[in-house]
């Protein structure tokens, strides 16, 4: 299993990917989009911090398909904006 700080760090990558090409969109709906990507990193680092899980392998499994789920999402997003 990689570690908590591997984890943490594709979370900022794809996020910040994301946000980076919003920006090189940058229509009246792409504030959104980026508030969106704020927002779903929030709870990601929240959920990646959490110490109370009873299967920590099932836990960050569950949170790097989350990532891939809501990644995939925005970036759809971004491609109807352009």
């Amino acid at each position: 299993m990689a570690n908590v700080r591997d984890l943490k760090k594709d979370i900022n990558y794809v996020l910040g990917d994301i946000i980076e090409l919003v920006y090189n969109v940058n229509t009246d709906k792409s504030e959104a989009i980026i508030d969106e990507a704020i927002e779903t990193f929030d709870d990601l680092i929240a959920k990646v911090n959490n110490k109370n899980v009873e299967n920590p392998k099932a836990h960050f499994k569950a949170i790097k398909q989350e990532l891939e789920d809501k990644g995939k999402a925005l970036i759809d997003k971004i491609n109807k904006l352009g």
